[in-house]
C-alpha cells in the first residue's frame, strides 16, 4: 500500500479492495472480474468506481493495461518489464519471464525513439489441451 500512498492517491476502502485483488494477481483480470470480486465485499461499489481506480493507477504507473485480448482489457500488477503467453481458445494470460535481445533496425523504426517492448506468444494452456 505505501506504493500507492507514494502515488498520491487517496486511499478508500472501495480503492484499499481494489488494490488487495490485484496484489499479487498474476490472472491479468478485466474490470469487471475485479469489480465482480470486490463486490462481494462492497456491495455498494460501482463499476464506475473500479474503472476510474484503474484508469488513475494506469495514469500514475500503477498497473499496466493490457490490450492483447479483443473483447476486453486487461490490467496487470507488475509494472516490471515482462512479456505475455495467450490461450487462443480460452484467452488465459500468463506472464513471461524472459529477456529477448530484439532490436529494430534503424530504418525500421521511422524515427520512432524506442520506449519499451513486448513479446505475446500464442498457444493453447495445459487446461485446454487437456480437453482436446
Amino acid at each position: 500500500m505505501q506504493r500507492i500512498r507514494n502515488m498520491g492517491l487517496r486511499l478508500t476502502p472501495q480503492r484499499i479492495a481494489i488494490l488487495e485483488y490485484l496484489d499479487g494477481n498474476v490472472n491479468h483480470p478485466s474490470a469487471e472480474e475485479i469489480y465482480n470480486a470486490v463486490a462481494k465485499k462492497y456491495p455498494t461499489i460501482s463499476f464506475a468506481t473500479v474503472y476510474n481506480t484503474l484508469e488513475t493507477l494506469k495514469r500514475k504507473k500503477g498497473i499496466l493495461e493490457l490490450t492483447i485480448d479483443p473483447r476486453r482489457r486487461r490490467y496487470d500488477p507488475n509494472t516490471e518489464p515482462h512479456h505475455h503467453i495467450i490461450c487462443v481458445q480460452c484467452r488465459k494470460v500468463a506472464d513471461v519471464h524472459a529477456d529477448f535481445d530484439l532490436r529494430l533496425p534503424e530504418s525500421n523504426v521511422e524515427g520512432f525513439k524506442v520506449l519499451s517492448k513486448q513479446v505475446e506468444f500464442y498457444g493453447i494452456c495445459p487446461e485446454c489441451d487437456n480437453q482436446n
